[in-house]
């Protein structure tokens, strides 16, 4: 049975999602219309506010709806400790699975020059003036364990290097050639007490 109109574009459009494949879009579909349309309602406007009213924050560039997100409004935070990303998810991964309460820097990705991601892609000028401000006293990379995330690494350890800022790199727990965002609470919080000198 073929199915066409708006049923077929409800299961399309949950295809968009990681790791929702045709069978779980249907499934998901089938279940809203048929067990749960005031959940529907709330997804499709909380959907649709989120679409129109998240941006970047103005410092971290994490997603929020204000220009500064909660972390970079937290006074009670530390000032000295900047956390390096490569998405919003793994600032939501790192927060909530470890006791680090310092900043973060989301890059939105990592150098990767054949797909034409350079330092300014990255937003490298701006974590540039954030380390030239002076208060950063420890660098922390947390980019993911691939070739890139490594590469990426490097080349941020060198800016900071250059401006004499301690610079440390989580490695133990996280797997080579695991991304944050699917790394238990346990293993972060490992990694993170465990960092080293790069």
């Amino acid at each position: 049975m073929s199915h066409s109109g708006l049923l077929q574009q409800l299961i399309q459009g949950f295809c968009c999602l990681p790791g929702v494949g045709p069978k779980s879009a249907q499934r998901m579909a089938f279940h809203l219309l048929q067990r749960d349309k005031q959940g529907a309602r709330y997804l499709a406007e909380t959907l649709l506010d989120a679409v129109e009213r998240m941006g970047h924050c103005s410092r971290c560039r994490t997603l929020t709806e204000k220009p500064l997100c909660s972390i970079c409004e937290d006074r009670s935070r530390d000032h000295s400790q900047l956390c390096i990303v490569e998405t919003p998810a793994d600032v939501y991964a790192v927060d909530q699975a470890t006791v680090f309460k310092g900043f973060f820097f989301v890059l939105h990705g990592h150098l990767s020059p054949l797909d034409g991601i350079g330092p300014e892609e990255l937003g490298l000028q701006q974590l540039e003036s954030l380390l030239v401000a002076g208060s950063i006293v420890e660098l922390i990379l947390a980019t993911n364990t691939t070739v890139e995330g490594e590469a990426t690494a490097h080349y941020i350890g060198e800016m900071a290097r250059k401006r004499s800022i301690r610079t440390t790199r989580i490695a133990q727990g996280v797997p080579l050639g695991g991304e944050l965002e699917y790394i238990d609470s346990g293993t972060m919080s490992h990694a993170f007490s465990g960092r080293k000198e790069i």
